[in-house]
């Protein structure tokens, strides 16, 4: 079926799928139509049989730039107002929201096919969150990556403090998560967040796809066996944890924090965060 936000076609290699994230935002933005379509293109990829290995990738310059925050959260600045009035319902459906964000990239978590996450140009946030449910990560030596949410007044909440915890370590992503500073390929390689890095977007997707083809190869029962083992021991926990994120969000999302980083993304500054 069409998408917005994705392309989906096969490689020349058999059983190789490739997923491009298309925006429609600048930079591959996560918009609406992202997190909308992000499960469905996961379940219908699942459910094929003539798929036996997912590259994902971004169209363009970067992989994605993050979470369109106007789109996905701007409903919720006016409706989230401080003071005394109960708000149960309205935090009821932010927890929803946030949830099927989260299912989304569980989504790509959850799929039976081993997904490679291709990395080039900007990685930002959400971007960040969907390659850590991804089984291998591979860059481009210009890729950037950001655990940004903090500099947001947010809380990460979609995935990547769950899942990275198992892959970069516990020192590694507290700095990059409490600092939400940039952190080149070269670093992402050296902590372990991506397996390789390649000169160019170039040679990165000829990559992806020679790995994403041996896997193909191989018996897709024993793959998807594979996958699932490998991830039960993780899966119980990582779900707490998210469960623990959305409703702390659902709770705390609005401040008057929010409102500066989203005033200061407007005006081009540093968020100024007094801790209200």
């Amino acid at each position: 079926m069409g998408w917005t936000a994705f392309e989906v076609s096969r490689a020349s290699q058999p059983g190789v799928a490739v997923v491009r994230l298309v925006g429609p935002g600048r930079g591959n933005m996560m918009g609406l139509a992202f997190w909308a379509e992000l499960p469905q293109v996961f379940a219908e990829l699942d459910a094929d049989d003539t798929v036996r290995a997912v590259v994902l990738a971004g169209a363009g310059a970067n992989f994605s730039t993050g979470l369109d925050v106007a789109e996905v959260l701007g409903g919720w600045l006016g409706r989230l107002k401080s003071g005394t009035q109960a708000q149960a319902a309205q935090r009821t459906e932010l927890l929803g929201v946030i949830k099927e964000l989260q299912d989304g990239v569980t989504a790509v978590a959850s799929c039976k096919k081993p997904v490679i996450a291709a990395v080039s140009g900007w990685c930002i946030g959400g971007g960040v969150d969907l390659i850590s449910a991804a089984d291998v990560r591979l860059a481009s030596a210009d890729a950037t990556f950001s655990i940004r949410e903090a500099r947001l007044a947010i809380v990460a909440d979609v995935g990547s403090l769950q899942r990275l915890r198992g892959i970069v370590g516990e020192g590694h992503l507290r700095e990059l998560a409490f600092t939400a500073k940039d952190f080149s390929a070269q670093h992402a390689e050296k902590i372990g967040l991506v397996n390789d890095v390649y000169p160019d977007p170039e040679s990165l997707m000829t990559a992806a796809l020679e790995m994403a083809a041996a896997m193909a190869a191989n018996s897709p029962l024993a793959v998807a066996g594979t996958k699932m083992v490998l991830n039960e021991d993780r899966e119980e926990t990582i779900a707490r944890g998210l469960r623990h994120v959305a409703l702390w969000n659902s709770s705390f999302l609005h401040s008057e924090g929010l409102l500066e980083a989203v005033a200061a993304m407007g005006e081009r500054r540093p968020g100024v965060f007094t801790g209200k």
